[in-house]
């Protein structure tokens, strides 16, 4: 079936955090229901990382930036939602988002359970789904043979890891697994490509799921080169890292800002000014928007002329 947009689709699906996933919910946030987002949960810095250490819970805080770019209207429960304490006691540098979170967490049966409660609170019709509702944290195995446990961490290596995996290895959250499978279109990125795009594909039910999905396949590049060493790694080094964990081919589209060079890239490669005018480094919600839409359209033609 011809779809000429994004808002034709009955089920989008984005994966990441932090920021970058915000950008896409609220570039897409008119979708309502039809829009899932499956967010990364291993953080271990900040507000996030202490109540981890303390509470042992999975990382709330990209679900709840992600919640708050959800959030149409400015509403009491928002500005709760957002409230971080100032101060150098116990609670100084913690999000009441967070806190939140947690304490429903710990009053319900499931960590999703806890984010359904919050988007009502909120009036929030997309889903957002932890990657995994256990806590574990990112593992980077270098090319010295050394593994370095935690995003924090990982984030001042030198150079590149060879590799990442989980530790401890949890399942996925059974819902983001169905989300995937009935998906029309999966958005990876934008945002830290090693400690936010690339932890949830580490699960090896969420990588299956999207490599043996019919959807479109989006990778949304950083407009900027990031710090740390993931900035070193170039846009082909980053689809080869793809590639590795959901199959040769699967990506069918990379939004670049214009300037790339890679050959290797020509197939699936698309080059847009997809910058906000006033904040260059950060992606304008009706250019992501209208970017998507023409990739939809250039896969069909691609579809056509293969068939």
């Amino acid at each position: 079936m011809w779809h000429n947009s994004i808002s034709d689709f009955d089920r989008v699906v984005a994966i990441g955090g932090g920021h970058g996933m915000g950008r896409v919910l609220s570039s897409l946030s008119f979708l309502g229901s039809r829009l899932t987002g499956i967010v990364t949960t291993t953080d271990d810095g900040g507000s996030t990382g202490r109540l981890r250490k303390s509470q042992e819970c999975i990382a709330w805080g990209d679900l709840r930036n992600c919640l708050n770019q959800l959030v149409t209207g400015p509403s009491i429960g928002s500005l709760l939602f957002e409230y971080r304490f100032n101060g150098k006691g116990e609670l100084g540098g913690h999000n009441l988002g967070n806190l939140m979170l947690l304490a429903l967490d710990n009053l319900c049966v499931r960590p999703l359970d806890a984010i359904r409660l919050i988007s009502d609170m909120l009036k929030i019709e997309s889903q957002l789904l932890p990657m995994s509702e256990h806590p574990t944290d990112l593992c980077a195995h270098t090319l010295c043979g050394d593994q370095i446990l935690g995003e924090v961490s990982i984030d001042q290596l030198t150079t590149p890891p060879r590799a990442l995996s989980l530790n401890p290895a949890v399942p996925a959250t059974r819902e983001a697994v169905e989300a995937l499978t009935q998906a029309d279109m999966i958005i990876l990125g934008p945002g830290s490509f090693l400690t936010s795009v690339m932890p949830p594909l580490l699960l090896g039910e969420i990588a299956e799921a999207i490599q043996h999905s019919q959807a479109i396949v989006v990778f949304v590049g950083n407009l900027v080169a990031e710090e740390g060493p993931a900035g070193q790694l170039t846009l082909l080094n980053q689809y080869r890292w793809l590639e590795e964990r959901i199959g040769a081919g699967r990506v069918n589209a990379i939004l670049a800002p214009e300037g790339h060079t890679a050959p290797e890239l020509a197939h699936c490669l698309v080059q847009a000014n997809l910058g906000e005018a006033v904040l260059p480094h950060r992606h304008d919600r009706l250019k992501l928007r209208q970017a998507l839409d023409g990739v939809i359209q250039s896969c069909h033609i691609a579809q056509d002329k293969a068939g």
